[in-house]
């Protein structure tokens, strides 16, 4: 079988270069671009993030990179959000009292964690939701944090034909969204690309849902 192709979605995000080796690794054939018709085209898409809900939410927009998305998603094409990158999947984000709109794919909001210590920067283990495809033989892995705003609630249900949400959780002073499978988007609030041989496992396990 050939390797199964994924688009990192190029829209001015940082990190996206060890974003792209690390799919290499995990057994990808990717390519860096926003391209409409190879973004269209793809196994597989994955939105990074680093930084501000807001300054992400930008540089999406200017690559319309939400119509990317939903077109995707519409059509059942997978797509892996990654830390800011599975923020703006949620309605709206709050930083220093401000609230942008996001993606809408989820309802809820994105604020700042209750913590003595931010960001939430280091390792840490999740509460793997039962059945995860994602996590699928490293359950009791930790995995990469850096961050200081996350979903703190979950609230969808089940929306027909697409299974029950599978939610994974971490806990940073409160409870957090570690994770989320559903339907063709899933999402992580850690750095699988920086969390060593899990989190390589982490991107194989998604790859073999392409």
């Amino acid at each position: 079988m050939s390797a199964p192709s994924v688009v990192v979605l190029d829209y001015g995000s940082g990190n996206v270069h060890s974003a792209v080796k690390a799919l290499e690794l995990a057994g990808a054939t990717v390519e860096l671009t926003a391209d409409r018709g190879r973004v269209a085209a793809a196994d597989g898409l994955l939105v990074p993030g680093v930084g501000a809900f807001s300054a992400v939410m930008q540089q999406l927009n200017a690559v319309r990179g939400g119509e990317l998305i939903e077109r995707r998603l519409a059509g059942g094409r997978p797509v892996l959000g990654i830390c800011v990158g599975m923020q703006v999947m949620f309605e709206n984000g709050v930083e220093r009292g401000n609230t942008t709109p996001g993606l809408g794919e989820w309802p809820g909001v994105v604020d700042e964690l209750d913590a003595p210590i931010l960001p939430h920067m280091g390792w840490n283990t999740v509460e793997v939701a039962p059945g995860s495809a994602l996590f699928d033989g490293i359950e009791d892995e930790r995995f990469y944090f850096v961050h200081s705003y996350a979903a703190q609630r979950w609230t969808l249900d089940a929306i027909a034909p697409f299974p029950v949400p599978r939610v994974t959780w971490a806990t940073h002073g409160v409870p957090f969204v570690a994770a989320v499978e559903n339907g063709p988007l899933a999402a992580t609030q850690f750095h699988p690309e920086k969390s060593g041989e899990p989190g390589i496992q982490l991107l194989r396990n998604w790859l073999r849902t392409l």
